[in-house]
């Protein structure tokens, strides 16, 4: 009775042909190509994992991304609605006096640092505020509870600042 040759297939190629010294090469390179993408996937997919979770913690600093009715909009710690003021110009507050009592400056730590988009920039009182892209950010006194946005497009100059 004659044995048949076993046949396989590695790594979409067919082993088994040949002398049996090439067969054996085939096999293990068959396996070790398909081991070596494995690793290269997975360790690409953990990479990926973890930078992509680093870099959505850090944009924001002390601020938030929070769900609004109007969609998602950054907030400060407290889940208070940010708002930019249309006649700010970048890296300088033009809201002050009674305004900024309506509509609070989102004040930083004096030893905070720029993060991701947010930067920073000092009012004339000195204090450091927030600001995304350079534009000043601000809190809304009608806003009662977090994720209220009853300053968006309010007379035309305010906006959340929608992510």
């Amino acid at each position: 009775m004659k044995q048949a040759a076993a046949v396989f297939v590695v790594g979409g190629r067919r082993a088994g042909r040949g002398r049996p010294e090439n067969r054996r090469r085939q096999h293990k390179m068959g396996d070790i190509m398909t081991y070596r993408h494995v690793l290269a996937l997975g360790a690409a997919i953990a990479l990926g994992v973890t930078f992509g979770a680093a870099r959505a913690d850090e944009d924001y600093g002390p601020l938030q991304v929070i769900e609004a009715a109007s969609g998602k909009v950054l907030a400060d710690p407290k889940g208070m609605t940010l708002y930019t003021f249309d006649k700010d110009v970048e890296g300088k507050s033009n809201c002050t006096g009674e305004c900024a009592e309506y509509w609070p400056p989102a004040l930083a730590a004096a030893d905070a640092k720029p993060v991701g988009d947010l930067t920073l920039i000092k009012r004339d009182d000195g204090k450091l505020q927030w600001a995304d892209d350079g534009k000043p950010l601000y809190t809304y006194i009608d806003d009662k509870k977090p994720g209220d946005v009853m300053g968006d497009g309010k007379n035309d100059v305010w906006h959340a600042v929608k992510e």
